[in-house]
């Protein structure tokens, strides 16, 4: 019996060059496999990242280019093998689609780290040798180790950036042990990825303060997120009556920033922590070592780890703040996300608007 989806063209949005301006695109997907989930999108995520891939600011990537890794929707098909997903189940698939399977990393459930590479949900290369394609598109063909059970009460609008901006925080969060009620903790920068980390930590207990360069960030911060405190960072005063004075810093922000400067708000054996991309890491090497301090880094998150962080908003009731827009709308949203204009992720109604 043939896959409905060997032969039926997928509708996509792709960039076709370096512009990164997309439009409409029409390719297939690979048949169903017995270990496959084939779902239909609702829903996708706007990350940087799509920025960054379709104009080609990594130098890697291979046109036509659909993006888009913070995917939900409804099961359509599934492989004769699956065994944790039926037809009509609500599901999500984030930032990599398949991994070696064997490694190590594999083994313990850290598929993102796999010592293979984990293989891209967009214009990754899949073992079958083709370039794999995001959720800017109406359905997708994903092995079910890959795919992520979506609470029954859990909006999946709201599911789809958990997928990579909520995994990406909570990720080093639970590692780093930023789950313990009464600790500090310091959220640099108040985008996507900061202001999930501000509700994870008031979820977690623990006392949140907000650092950012922009003023107008305050007001939202404190009311509109429930941060304990908010910060310039700027402002030398402000930084400096700091000292000492957190457990957590976890910077979210890709802009540099002075290292030196928030080493020494840290308590001894405090943990900073990178999930955005500055240009470079520089720092009295004195100002780590003498207080027993750790700079780590992180990426999103394994398999078992992005299943349990659904399962905790859900429980919780922890929601990004979100835009939703039709597909028609993602180069002016791209644009947008570049300008940092947007509280705080958008999410592309894609079932409702992709034709």
């Amino acid at each position: 019996m043939t896959s409905a989806s060997a032969n039926e063209n997928c509708l996509g949005w792709a960039a076709r060059d370096p512009s990164g301006v997309l439009s409409p695109y029409e390719f297939n997907r690979r048949a169903v496999s017995s270990d496959d989930v084939l779902l239909d999108i609702a829903f996708c995520g706007m990350c940087f990242a799509d920025v960054l891939w379709t104009r080609n600011i990594l130098g890697t990537s291979k046109y036509p280019l659909v993006p888009g890794h913070e995917i939900t929707g409804i099961v359509r098909e599934v492989g004769t093998d699956v065994k944790h997903f039926k037809v009509g189940d609500r599901v999500g698939v984030g930032t990599y689609v398949n991994s070696c399977r064997e490694c190590e990393y594999c083994c313990d459930a850290l598929e993102v780290h796999c010592s293979e590479g984990a293989i891209n949900t967009f214009d990754g290369i899949d073992v079958d040798g083709t370039v794999t394609k995001g959720g800017y598109s109406s359905y997708i063909v994903v092995n079910e180790r890959y795919c992520f059970r979506i609470p029954e009460n859990y909006p999946l609008a709201s599911a789809a950036p958990l997928l990579c901006a909520g995994i990406t925080v909570y990720t080093p969060m639970i590692r780093h042990n930023m789950n313990q009620p009464g600790k500090s903790l310091g959220v640099v920068g108040l985008g996507g990825l900061g202001h999930l980390a501000v509700k994870f930590g008031m979820a977690f207990g623990l006392k949140v303060t907000v650092f950012s360069t922009s003023i107008s960030k305050r007001e939202e911060a404190l009311n509109l997120l429930g941060a304990d405190k908010f910060v310039i960072s700027s402002d030398e005063q402000q930084m400096m009556a700091l000292s000492k004075s957190f457990d957590f810093i976890i910077n979210t922000a890709s802009g540099d920033i002075p290292f030196d400067t928030y080493l020494s708000l840290l308590k001894t054996a405090g943990v900073l922590v990178l999930v955005g991309f500055p240009s470079e890491v520089k720092f009295i090497p004195g100002n780590l070592i003498l207080g027993m301090k750790s700079i780590v880094g992180s990426v999103t998150g394994g398999t078992k780890q992005t299943q349990e962080m659904l399962d905790f908003c859900a429980s919780h009731k922890i929601y990004p703040e979100i835009e939703i827009v039709p597909i028609q709308y993602v180069n002016e949203a791209l644009e947008r996300l570049i300008k940092k204009d947007v509280k705080y992720r958008f999410v592309i109604d894609v079932a409702n608007s992709i034709k």
